[in-house]
């Protein structure tokens, strides 16, 4: 399949839900289980390529017209699994979130409202007859949410440093029910700890999305287009998950200044990612 451009874009991370073809009612399974023979198949910088091309036209398109038949398929213990793109079910929930992310001027110039008012539109028509619709992705710019790193242990961490040709990889691969099992014991902890707050709301967010896929399935926190942003040993050094895990074992032992220094090494790490987001 001919790329959009060979250009990287860099930026965004992934977390992805992978379903085994048993999960998918007929015939998206019989598409997904043809689809996954496929020898050559798209990879997430053809994704965003192909998204970031929709906004060259004018007017934009902020939401593909059609859903996408591509996903990514990997294979698990002999069973395929298959993380559906679904880019425009997710265009138009990132659409909703824009205007948090962009100041108006510059959300005007990108998407101006009668496009976005017009997307909004077909969205909640597309809704009123898809109400359980959920993306198998989510994807974070300039940064890796810090509830993600909850679902993930360090020894599930892969780090490939990358060659001229091929680009370094960071991600980490888990089973649903492992997950699960830590979304629910941090939760525990941190409301024992804290009662509230934003990394308590974005775990119990990510639970509630995790339950609606089969038991089967698993889960890949990729740190994508970043890895260009983070200087190579920077990377290769990266044990935020170490980190996070950390953390929220010295809360769980009531150690406030062990769970504060694992915190003060996170947000260390991730400082020169977001100087570069304040530049640009």
């Amino acid at each position: 399949m001919p790329k959009v451009s060979s250009v990287v874009v860099p930026y965004a991370a992934y977390l992805r839900v992978y379903e085994p073809l048993a999960a998918f009612p007929e015939p998206e399974r019989t598409h997904w289980a043809r689809y996954a023979r496929r020898p050559e198949r798209p990879t997430y910088q053809d994704e965003l390529r192909r998204s970031l091309a929709d906004l060259l036209p004018t007017p934009p398109i902020p939401v593909p017209v059609h859903e996408s038949g591509d996903a990514f398929v990997l294979e698990a213990d002999g069973v395929v699994c298959v993380c559906p793109w679904r880019t425009r079910l997710r265009g138009w929930q990132a659409l909703q979130e824009l205007p948090e992310e962009l100041p108006k001027p510059v959300l005007e110039a990108v998407l101006p409202e009668v496009v976005r008012r017009q997307a909004a539109q077909d969205y909640e028509r597309w809704l009123a007859r898809n109400p359980d619709a959920r993306p198998w992705i989510r994807t974070a710019t300039w940064q890796v949410p810090v509830n993600w790193f909850v679902l993930v242990s360090d020894e599930e961490r892969r780090y490939e440093k990358g060659t001229a040709q091929v680009p370094p990889l960071l991600r980490y691969r888990t089973p649903m029910v492992q997950a699960r099992r830590r979304v629910a014991r941090a939760l525990r902890t941190l409301k024992d700890a804290m009662g509230e707050g934003p990394l308590i709301d974005g775990l119990v967010d990510v639970g509630s999305w995790l339950e609606d896929f089969h038991p089967r399935s698993l889960v890949e926190l990729d740190y994508g287009g970043l890895v260009h942003t983070v200087p190579a040993g920077d990377l290769e050094g990266d044990r935020s998950a170490a980190d996070v895990a950390e953390g929220i074992e010295a809360l769980r032992r009531g150690d406030g200044a062990a769970a504060g220094a694992a915190y003060a090494r996170l947000v260390e790490r991730w400082r020169a990612v977001r100087d570069r987001r304040s530049a640009n």
